[in-house]
């Protein structure tokens, strides 16, 4: 135990010195006048109490609060960095994923654009071969044949041969569309461009009429 000035007692306890002198009114410190000036009286277990009291005083001071709220903040941040980040691998992976579909449509196209050169390419070796006169302003047209067909003796269009046959109309429609329907897998069918001609004094069209 020891007996301090009322200034000494607020440095020793780290409060003010109104503090001092309401701790005293209030009776949890003791106090003694000694020549004339009022001493605090200092037991070991008030000081423990006022230890304690300061501590928990000091440990919600403004700035542990300022800090706290820094804390939660920067959790939060963290927390939309890595739904960002979560989102941005998203994007970047459905982009990848759209790249990779565009590219096989373009090399799809590309096949199928060297497939057409390389039907047009047959095609026209074929007209040479068989020296066949390419009339181009003439409307394509799908070969039909007669029942018994006039015999030429060299490659007709479609177009002129039907106007020697005497089909009716449905028959003429059925025929037509069998010729279309063969006229990429049948050799004895030639076409080109977009019309089609029958070599009747080499083959015989029987079969599709």
């Amino acid at each position: 135990m020891k007996k301090l000035s009322v200034v000494d007692a607020a440095e020793y306890f780290g409060i003010s010195k109104e503090a001092i002198h309401n701790r005293i009114r209030r009776g949890s410190l003791e106090s003694l006048m000694e020549d004339g000036q009022k001493m605090v009286i200092i037991s070991d277990e008030i000081k423990t109490k006022a230890t304690r009291t300061t501590t928990r005083a000091k440990s919600k001071t403004p700035n542990d609060r300022y800090y706290q709220l820094l804390e939660e903040q920067n959790k939060s941040l963290q927390e939309r960095v890595s739904v960002l980040e979560g989102e941005t691998r998203t994007l970047r992976d459905q982009k990848e994923l759209m790249l990779i579909d565009e590219r096989k449509k373009i090399e799809q196209i590309y096949r199928d654009k060297d497939e057409q050169l390389k039907n047009v390419l047959s095609t026209l070796s074929k007209q040479f071969l068989l020296n066949t006169p390419l009339d181009l302003k003439e409307e394509p047209v799908e070969v039909e044949m007669i029942e018994e067909p006039e015999v030429i003796q060299r490659p007709i269009s479609l177009k002129k041969y039907l106007k020697s046959t005497k089909f009716s109309e449905k028959k003429l429609a059925k025929i037509k569309a069998k010729f279309k329907k063969r006229a990429s897998k049948d050799e004895r069918i030639l076409t080109i461009g977009s019309k089609i001609y029958l070599n009747l004094s080499k083959y015989d069209y029987s079969d599709l009429l």
